[in-house]
């Protein structure tokens, strides 16, 4: 085991945990915020920078600091670590100019996107974004593209953050799909035009952490703070069968997979659930889908927790009956 402090706060944590998952047990604000990690999927973590925070003790052993801003996401911690996140003016000064350049490129898509109120570069900008951008020269454009009967890409909302590449690797038969080119010209595609279709292709939707990849049956239906969503599952014989129903009255709009506090997949969910589910009579509804309060989300929606009671008091409650007017 391991101590480390993090913005004044000491946790002890197995040797091999990263900075930002050691951060993450602490919770709330202290989290860096991740773009590309994911700790579901193997190989992730590095691309985006937005985790980067300043070790200013390496540890109790030698207690130099380290010379330069460490992404979190990879960095161990090592006992006697002292680490600064939101309480670091240098970090919170790198981190937007990480958040200016993942901006450069995409598209003020917002008002039409379908990933708007779910999505972490929204987040990223509007806490750590400018007003204007500083960017004077045209911006990256690709033509949109459909991937598979229900998948569609749109890489100019693209932050190649490689999640949906190591989907593919890790969870399907045959990647079919990858970052192609180098430099500013790089991009999510398939090789010579093949699509993506296996039994858990749908999962590259759940880990885009923006609307690059969105499900063709769910585009322009609805806005998800419009949208119920419940907690459901069925027996599957190719996933676990654990969704989340997003519902409007009683149609299914769009079946996804469940995600933890740090917004990352429970389990992974199969197309047959994803896709070809959308009745409500297919499903065994649980209960409404806890929401943290500070998403758009959770507008409207309601978490019954206990049972409510009826009058208070020693009195019992009196029957509601219907008053007339005397007048």
């Amino acid at each position: 085991m391991a101590k480390v402090t993090i913005d004044g706060i000491e946790i002890e944590v197995p040797d091999g945990t990263t900075i930002l998952n050691a951060a993450r047990m602490i919770g709330g604000k202290i989290a860096p915020p991740a773009m590309c990690y994911y700790s579901k999927l193997k190989q992730t973590g590095g691309y985006c920078r937005t985790c980067l925070v300043k070790v200013v003790q390496g540890s109790a052993k030698d207690p130099r600091p380290m010379p330069k801003l460490m992404v979190s996401c990879s960095t161990t911690v090592q006992d006697g670590m002292v680490v600064q996140n939101i309480t670091s003016p240098e970090v919170l000064e790198a981190r937007k100019g990480v958040v200016e350049f993942l901006l450069i490129n995409h598209p003020l898509d917002c008002p039409i996107c379908d990933q708007a109120g779910e999505c972490k570069l929204q987040d990223l900008g509007y806490e750590h974004g400018l007003e204007k951008t500083r960017y004077e020269f045209g911006r990256r454009t690709f033509e949109m593209k459909d991937i598979g009967s229900k998948i569609k890409l749109h890489m100019t909302r693209c932050i190649l953050c490689y999640r949906c590449v190591r989907v593919a690797e890790q969870l399907t038969d045959k990647r079919v799909h990858g970052v192609m080119n180098r430099g500013d010209v790089s991009e999510i595609s398939t090789y010579i035009e093949n699509i993506v279709e296996n039994d858990f292709s749908g999962n590259v939707i759940d880990v885009c952490p923006v609307g690059a990849l969105t499900d063709r049956t769910f585009r322009f239906k609805s806005r998800v703070w419009y949208v119920k969503p419940m907690d459901a599952h069925r027996d599957c014989k190719k996933c676990c069968g654990k969704v989340v129903l997003w519902m409007k009255g009683e149609e299914v709009l769009r079946v996804s997979a469940r995600k933890d506090k740090n917004e990352e997949v429970e389990e992974f969910i199969c197309n047959e659930c994803r896709f070809e589910k959308k009745k409500k009579e297919d499903w065994t509804i649980e209960k409404p889908t806890h929401i943290d309060r500070h998403s758009v989300i959770s507008a409207n929606h309601y978490e019954v927790e206990k049972a409510l009671k009826l009058g208070t008091g020693s009195q019992p409650p009196k029957p509601l009956t219907e008053t007339s007017n005397t007048e």
